[in-house]
């Protein structure tokens, strides 16, 4: 009965046992790494990690950015793909694609996806309050607490949650491979530049990709799950248009 069971549950999230199976796996470390992770900075084990990493992108004497001018708009310019204003107009944009596609109740889940993230990133950031770094001056506006690094949570929310679930919509591997190479090159980029500004603690922003990742899969799992169901267009499928 236990195994009948089980095999149900794996058919109502869309078939694919391993792949499914895989997704759970990576879900409970997720959550228990960023447990550990979030034990270690209440209790101040990872300070030592912190400064190091964070002053390794400074210079020792000043303490002023490395690299020329050049580089440092760069990092300002990528970063700002995790902030609100951005996230926002990409999602806005993914929906109405998928509206327009036909996918009318895939776009709804996308906003509802990327809306439930913003709404844990800010319980979360409001439960551990972490101070922001003290060593180097900002570089870009910050408000709110520093764990989790909120754009990080929310890049890899909106861009993990976005690359798979478009790339749930298509037929094609290529296309597939693309939407989520990119989600995960966008979401690191702008962790990478947020430790890099100074306006995180590295382990701010892994908690924050950890966070987001889990997310995601959550959503991956329910949107194969809703699709099993015929809640949510399938691969391929359209919502029949009138006129």
């Amino acid at each position: 009965m236990a195994q009948r069971n089980r095999f149900r549950l794996l058919t109502w999230l869309g078939g694919h046992e391993m792949t499914v199976l895989l997704a759970l796996a990576l879900i409970v470390a997720g959550v228990w790494g960023f447990a550990l992770l979030a034990d270690e900075v209440l209790e101040g084990g990872t300070q030592v990690f912190d400064q190091k990493l964070l002053l390794a992108f400074r210079h020792s004497g000043t303490r002023a950015l490395l690299g020329p001018p050049s580089v440092q708009q760069a990092a300002r310019d990528i970063t700002a793909l995790g902030g609100v204003a951005v996230l926002t107009l990409v999602t806005a944009f993914a929906s109405g694609f998928l509206a327009l596609d036909g996918k009318k109740h895939m776009a709804l889940f996308v906003l509802g996806s990327v809306l439930g993230g913003l709404a844990a990133s800010t319980i979360l950031k409001d439960v551990f309050h972490r101070a922001r770094p003290d060593l180097v001056p900002f570089d870009v506006y910050v408000s709110g607490g520093s764990f989790p690094s909120g754009h990080s949570m929310m890049s890899a929310v909106t861009y993990l949650t976005l690359g798979a679930l478009l790339a749930r919509s298509q037929e094609r591997k290529r296309l597939k491979a693309y939407f989520l190479l990119l989600a995960m090159f966008l979401t690191f980029a702008v962790g990478v530049t947020r430790v890099y500004l100074g306006v995180h603690w590295p382990t701010d922003v892994l908690a924050g990709w950890t966070a987001g990742a889990v997310w995601a899969l959550l959503c991956w799992l329910t949107a194969r799950w809703l699709q099993s169901r015929r809640t949510l267009e399938r691969e391929a499928e359209h919502t029949p248009t009138v006129g």
